[in-house]
């Protein structure tokens, strides 16, 4: 494999990273994020590093000829705990124990990475090797036992990858799944690299040649298994993000109907602040709870807790449950006083309510989601806009309101 094999892949985990890089400046203290995007970073300078071209030049910089061999298989090392790691905390567990564990797989693969450099020290490599130190080397006193030491704990980590993920696929469904049997997948790539290295390694102590399994297959493996490996780390984030996105847009849709019963209230006491049409679902969404909240504190002296009560029992009547009826009585009781307030455009309603409406509007103020002063606590606004549209009582309200004025919904 040329060059250009391992920086494809090294771009392509450059460009996975800057994907996450946002949302890892937003929420740099998730430790899931943070194993992603460490696992990335990591798995570039893997292929960055390990590229032949690579190799000469950082041998040429530092003047120690052959100082790229124990760089990339330190990276190589981290690599691997940071898969590790990756996956305990994509687990999740007890808090405390996750910490216990990814302690102890940094200190091990810690423990690895110092006595790679102390082996290398110790050893002697003056033939500058490209491709094949691995092989070249197999025999040579210090450097052999280095070059057996990477292997062993790259196994190690791709055998409990295996291990850890194809026993979770067992116990979850949809993508997380399908992402865990893709890593295993993957893994068995790296397996294979490998069982190609130490093939190659073991045939050198033989007296034999089978250079060609470390120097040609085994990159071309250990490229395949990293990628496949990436793209199971991100599907299934990549999946709950889209998820999340999409109910929050879907919640943002619900909310529609309440929102524009509402706007013409909003409007004439808003207080908020607009926001770009650009802006984030969630946002969005707050925004359009806000407004619902300032439209309902402009309705309380036209709520009608008698029209909510009857509405109530109808809904419940017509074989609704308690929770969905009571989101259909607080939209009966929205939309009749919605009609109440476009019959009272001088607010005379308002101003005779006076002490006892700012108390009202204190109390909303503390619970602005529930649209009367009930102990049946906060509304679910989500069903409350459902129900302006799809109720049957919501509809039978409306049609018995239409031609009155505000005085009448409060005989």
């Amino acid at each position: 494999m040329d060059g250009s094999g391992y920086y494809l892949p090294s771009a392509a985990m450059a460009v996975a990273l800057t994907v996450k890089a946002p949302a890892l400046r937003r929420a740099w203290r998730d430790p899931l994020l943070r194993s992603v995007c460490v696992l990335l970073a990591l798995a570039g300078l893997v292929f960055c590093f390990a590229a032949p071209p690579t190799i000469a030049q950082v041998n040429e910089w530092t003047g120690i000829v052959n100082f790229s061999a124990p760089l990339v298989y330190c990276l190589l090392s981290a690599f691997s705990a940071s898969c590790l790691v990756l996956v305990v905390n994509w687990r999740g567990g007890p808090p405390a124990r996750t910490r216990l564990i990814n302690r102890w797989i940094t200190a091990g693969y810690g423990v690895v990475i110092v006595a790679l450099v102390v082996l290398f020290v110790l050893g002697s490599a003056p033939v500058e090797r490209l491709r094949d130190f691995d092989t070249y080397y197999a025999r040579t006193p210090y450097l052999r036992e280095l070059i057996v030491l990477y292997l062993v704990a790259l196994t190690v980590a791709g055998v409990a990858m295996n291990v850890m993920c194809g026993r979770w696929a067992l116990q979850v469904r949809g993508w997380l799944r399908a992402g865990l049997l893709i890593i295993v997948v993957g893994y068995l790539f790296n397996l294979a690299y490998l069982a190609t290295k130490f093939t190659a390694v073991i045939a050198r102590w033989r007296g034999a040649d089978l250079d060609y399994l470390s120097s040609d297959w085994a990159p071309v493996l250990a490229s395949a298994g990293a990628q496949i490996s990436a793209v199971g780390f991100c599907i299934p984030l990549a999946c709950r993000r889209a998820g999340d996105s999409w109910q929050t847009w879907a919640t943002y849709r619900r909310l529609g109907p309440l929102w524009r019963e509402l706007r013409p209230v909003a409007a004439q006491s808003h207080r908020g602040v607009r926001i770009a049409w650009w802006s984030p679902a969630e946002l969005r969404v707050t925004q359009r709870e806000s407004d619902i909240h300032d439209g309902m504190l402009g309705l309380y002296p036209y709520f009608d807790a008698g029209l909510r009560r009857r509405a109530r029992d109808a809904a419940l009547a017509a074989g609704s449950d308690p929770e969905q009826a009571r989101a259909e009585a607080d939209a009966a009781m929205v939309a009749a006083a919605v009609r109440a307030r476009a019959a009272d455009p001088e607010g005379r309603l308002i101003d005779a309510a006076g002490a006892h409406d700012d108390a009202r509007r204190a109390t909303a103020e503390a619970a602005p989601s529930a649209p009367s002063a009930s102990d049946d606590g906060p509304r679910d606004l989500v069903r409350m806009s459902l129900a302006l549209r799809q109720s049957p009582v919501v509809a039978a309200v409306r049609g018995r309101t239409a031609t009155r004025s505000g005085s009448d919904l409060h005989e």
